[in-house]
């Protein structure tokens, strides 16, 4: 007999068309069990039939309103085909059920943040940091939200303390480098710049960023040598060709 348990094991071994008719054999005896309609949602998702999968969630939710995993796993099929609203109105949802949900809250807020709602994006997640004041994530994406509005103070403090917790990423440096660069701060740009690269020196937007602010101070060494390694690091031919012609009117400037 046909139980739960062989069910997750064929899910466990990618087999989701046979781990659907699994559940759905169990969901017969079982047909309140909103488990088994998130269970058999999430088979339908992998295997990219996204209308079952969102008819198998909703269901879920209908019949377990306060079932944290259906929201967040619908969420990711909103996410996935950019349809904000739905997404929007899913979290509303969800937060409304279960209000202490941090985590849906977030998922709220970067519905906001994809839909350009950027101050109740705000609202959201400064509500999270009040309950979670050590979640870098959070910081992070109020880093990128006050860098979209243009309060670049804003987004070098959220960048900053992104850091306490997580300072291995080039990708912050990398954006706390755009911040300060945006706010003016050119030294402590070119300095997280060249911290991303400390940190992968495979990171080719950090080169050239690097690269034309030691170009507009006059560094033309520097400027020079960090050009040629973005050159060399598979940049599009296209690209490449450009910026090596940016390098011989540099020397050629260089040289008077």
């Amino acid at each position: 007999m046909i139980n739960v348990d062989d069910a997750i094991e064929l899910y466990n071994k990618g087999d989701y068309q046979k781990a659907i008719d699994s559940f759905s054999v169990v969901l017969e005896s079982a047909p309140d069990n909103a488990e088994l309609y998130n269970n058999i949602a999430l088979c339908y998702a992998n295997l990219g039939d996204y209308k079952k999968a969102e008819k198998n969630y909703l269901k879920a939710q209908e019949l377990n309103p306060k079932l944290a995993e259906v929201y967040i796993n619908l969420a990711d099929i909103y996410y996935r085909e950019k349809d904000m609203g739905s997404g929007i109105e899913l979290m509303s949802q969800g937060i409304y059920e279960i209000p202490d949900n941090l985590v849906l809250r977030h998922y709220l807020a970067r519905f906001y943040m994809e839909d350009a709602k950027l101050d109740l994006a705000i609202d959201e997640l400064e509500h999270i940091l009040e309950k979670q004041p050590d979640n870098y994530d959070v910081y992070y994406d109020l880093g990128k939200v006050h860098f979209e509005l243009g309060n670049y103070a804003c987004a070098i403090e959220n960048f900053e303390n992104v850091l306490e917790y997580k300072n291995e990423n080039p990708w912050i440096y990398y954006y706390l480098g755009e911040a300060y660069e945006a706010n003016d701060e050119i030294d402590k740009a070119i300095s997280n710049y060249l911290k991303a690269i400390a940190h992968n020196d495979a990171f080719a937007p950090a080169y050239k960023k690097v690269a034309i602010l030691f170009l507009a101070r006059g560094d033309f060494e520097d400027a020079i040598e960090y050009f040629e390694d973005y050159t060399n690091l598979g940049v599009a031919k296209e690209e490449a060709d450009k910026v090596k012609e940016l390098i011989v009117r540099i020397k050629k400037k260089q040289n008077g």
